[in-house]
């Protein structure tokens, strides 16, 4: 298991976070998403076949980018 805390510095609500888990707990392999809008950080677990780069990739597509 893989884990990774990003920085997203456009999170500016609780509602971020949870447009962000939903959208990476979509991909295959990930297995836990906690996301901290007062440090605007996700703490995201997975395992294969869901990859780091696939994870930045969504982040980017809904507008999240991590930094």
């Amino acid at each position: 298991m893989e884990h990774k805390t990003f920085s997203i510095p456009k999170i500016s609500c609780g509602h971020c976070v949870m447009t962000i888990t939903k959208e990476l707990r979509e991909l295959k392999g990930v297995c836990k998403v906690d996301g901290n809008p007062q440090f605007k950080t996700v703490d995201v677990e997975w395992d294969l076949p869901a990859t780091e780069a696939q994870i930045r990739a969504t982040l980017s597509e809904i507008n999240f980018p991590a930094a």
